[in-house]
């Protein structure tokens, strides 16, 4: 087995159903909640994973299925705008950064200066308020639990999430979960 499929076995599989045939699944959802005292709490967004084969090399593809709204985040595609994922990637990087760290701060600290989505990220710099109040209709309307499982053609069922690995951190609810594709 070659380095690469090793550390996805050892990043992901503690999360993912039992393996098929052998492979170690390179494509998955994760389930992820807004940070709390930002305008994104409460909100739970599905995660588009992809797990490239030179990974950990070669950073993960991520993009958020279900809509919100944040400047560094495209609403229609979901692609994110993050220099750490996709120009500053490390090996010594894995998905719990990404769950735990990279995205969580993204969110409590949007980059207006450097958007993917240009009405936030002016509406972040001349009407903070607003910003926010949008922010929050979009996790009312885009981003509650019912959302989730509705986001994206191949959203799996409750049942079929796998419960084994979810990224956890300080005793609080996990930031993420890992579905089956």
């Amino acid at each position: 087995m070659s380095s690469p499929k090793r550390r996805i076995e050892t990043d992901v599989m503690y999360g993912l159903p039992p393996l098929r045939k052998g492979l170690v699944k390179q494509e998955f959802y994760v389930r992820f909640k807004g940070p709390e005292e930002t305008p994104f709490a409460g909100g739970h967004w599905k995660i588009h994973v992809e797990l490239p084969d030179q990974y950990p090399y070669k950073s993960p593809s991520i993009g958020f299925v279900n809509r919100i709204f944040h400047p560094n985040i495209d609403e229609l595609s979901g692609s994110v705008c993050l220099d750490v994922i996709n120009q500053t990637w490390s090996p010594m990087y894995d998905m719990i950064n990404i769950f735990e760290v990279f995205l969580p701060q993204l969110l409590r600290y949007p980059n207006p200066s450097d958007p993917l989505n240009g009405e936030a990220a002016a509406m972040l710099m001349r009407e903070p308020k607003s910003y926010e109040a949008k922010v929050k209709e979009y996790v009312a309307k885009y981003a509650s639990k019912d959302a989730v499982d509705d986001a994206g053609e191949d959203t799996e069922s409750e049942d079929e999430l796998s419960s084994a690995g979810s990224y956890e951190s300080d005793g609080e609810e996990p930031a993420g979960r890992l579905d089956d594709v």
